[in-house]
């Protein structure tokens, strides 16, 4: 039996081809319902991909030992290999996320792995909103669950471009595949109803790794890629940004050198040499590009970039440069370039979605600081039109915004500033709130 899944939601049937994707870097975060599995996911994920150093593999397999674990993982509690903290360990729940790194012959990976528990969900906002993709666990037993649907939710807000969904625990449901179907469809339903368009469901047993670094015998009606296939198959967003949206490139410092003769510039170069350093949040840019700046609006000419002490005559999302202008305008950290004629027109008053990150309440006419890019501006919220009912998915009246919340706000900034909505560029439609006074993190927003 063959599962068969909506054409434009099922897995790839044939193997994919890493030819493309080959040595580039691809940023995944992985969430769950509680004891889904999903730490044993991640640890048989790193352990097959032979990703654990041998002290590390060691030491687990003691642990594992004084614990009496056994069973198809071969005497190993996988679980151990990420949850780091202690607490973790002694309740068996993920808190915190964890970040991991590990490499494939195919590419690099950096892995987020994020808490199930509700109260945690603020955790899994922040291994998100980097993501190329979410892996999204869902037991086999149970299908889809709330907090299933709060991922989700969270996933679609954060226009995370690839979403798997790794249906686990397939070995206590007999490896049924009609069971499976069910469940499948059940996210097809959810998943439509966000619009969330590129979703991949994969059947896994975590414990003994059946379709997780490679296809299992035991699934002969399943023939998509295995989940490690997928991932090394999967373009990043930094592939994708690069080629498809316009140039974005936040100012973190204005280098000046003094002193000493720069890295590869001779004396009457070095006397005149001045760029704006930062970070390429999208696009791409080469020497003799027209870009605009803000806060002014004026345009010049790239003249130089240098990435890494070295001149290049381009660079692309995610590279780190200082840039060279033909004119000598006033730039500062908190300015930004982009490709000519194509920032938006600065604004005051936004509205826009936050993840509601601290316990302390979100109240209107609260007086905050907002972090867009490397700018920071005083702001204040001037309404909550309301708050995401995560079990009905629609916005809900709401007088304040407590900790784990998704409201809908207006936003009256003291600077105006070029945001864009998230949907068009997921780097400048992006920010945070923070409180003036201790400096913490209140809030994770999106420009609607």
């Amino acid at each position: 039996m063959t599962l068969q899944l909506d054409d434009t939601t099922r897995p790839d049937t044939t193997r994919p081809a890493a030819a493309a994707t080959r040595g580039t870097l691809f940023r995944f975060a992985t969430a769950g319902s509680v004891d889904d599995g999903k730490s044993t996911l991640v640890g048989r994920l790193l352990h097959d991909s032979k990703a654990i150093l041998a002290d590390h593999l060691a030491a687990v397999e003691r642990t594992s030992r004084e614990r009496g674990f056994g069973g198809e993982a071969g005497g190993l509690d996988l679980a151990l290999l990420t949850d780091g903290l202690r607490a973790e360990r002694e309740q068996g729940i993920t808190i915190d996320v964890a970040y991991r790194y590990f490499a494939t012959d195919a590419r690099s990976f950096i892995l987020a792995d994020c808490p199930g528990h509700v109260q945690y969900t603020r955790n899994m906002v922040t291994g998100a909103t980097t993501a190329d993709a979410v892996v999204l666990l869902v037991d086999a037993r149970n299908g889809v669950l709330e907090q299933t649907r709060r991922h989700l939710a969270v996933i679609s807000l954060l226009r995370v471009p690839h979403v798997i969904v790794a249906i686990n625990k397939i070995d206590l449901i007999g490896f049924d595949a009609e069971l499976v179907r069910q469940v499948t469809e059940e996210l097809v339903a959810v998943t439509e109803e966000l619009g969330i368009r590129d979703l991949h469901v994969v059947p896994v047993c975590a414990v003994a790794g059946d379709n997780v670094a490679e296809r299992s015998a035991r699934t002969p009606w399943y023939d998509g890629p295995a989940l490690l296939e997928l991932l090394e198959a999967l373009p990043s967003a930094d592939q994708t940004e690069a080629a498809t949206e316009d140039l974005r490139l936040p100012v973190q410092l204005v280098l000046r050198p003094q002193g000493a003769l720069a890295s590869g510039l001779d004396a009457t170069a070095y006397r005149d040499y001045r760029s704006a350093a930062g970070r390429i949040a999208s696009g791409s840019v080469r020497v003799g590009d027209r870009v605009s700046v803000h806060p002014g609006g004026a345009t010049s000419v790239v003249t130089r970039i240098d990435v890494a002490g070295r001149s290049v005559e381009s660079a692309v999302a995610s590279q780190s440069v200082a840039v060279s202008l033909a004119d000598d305008l006033d730039l500062a950290r908190g300015a930004l370039l982009g490709a000519a004629g194509t920032l938006p027109e600065p604004r005051s008053a936004i509205t826009a979605e936050v993840f509601w990150l601290d316990p302390a309440r979100g109240v209107t006419g609260a007086r905050l600081l907002l972090k867009w890019g490397t700018a920071t501006v005083q702001a204040r919220l001037t309404a909550i039109e309301g708050r995401r009912d995560l079990t009905t998915l629609q916005v809900v009246p709401a007088g304040a915004l407590e900790v784990n919340d998704i409201g809908h706000v207006a936003l009256q900034l003291a600077e105006a500033l070029p945001v864009e909505p998230y949907a068009a560029n997921r780097e400048t439609g992006a920010f945070l709130l923070i409180d003036p006074q201790s400096g913490a993190t209140l809030a994770a927003g999106i420009v609607s």
